[in-house]
């Protein structure tokens, strides 16, 4: 009678540890994404022309044209314009400035 006992309380432990395990994962990895994501979406929100911006392949430039329809941005890298998708833009360095600091 033990016996069984001691294996029904073992399976049961197994479950809780599996349960257990799926609830960190989600704390450790889904959740921190998931809001990574939320701040880059927030980011692309908010971007406007003049931003200085780093794509995801490492390229620096300033906004020149957004076209949320079909998602893509237009950037000026040194007089060379480049179109990309809005999701490529990485980091926003600079803020465009437009209180009047002379530009």
């Amino acid at each position: 009678m033990n016996i069984l006992a001691g294996a029904g309380a073992s399976s049961y432990s197994g479950i809780i540890l599996i349960v257990v395990m799926i609830v960190a994962m989600y704390f450790l990895m889904i959740r921190p994404q998931r809001k990574q994501q939320q701040k880059h979406q927030s980011t692309l929100s908010q971007l406007q022309k003049g931003d200085h911006v780093i794509t995801i392949g490492r390229l620096h430039g300033v906004v020149d044209e957004i076209n949320r329809e079909a998602g893509t941005v237009t950037l000026d890298c040194d007089g060379i314009y480049l179109v990309f998708d809005l999701n490529a833009i990485a980091t926003v360095n600079q803020k465009n400035c437009r209180a009047g600091n002379g530009q």
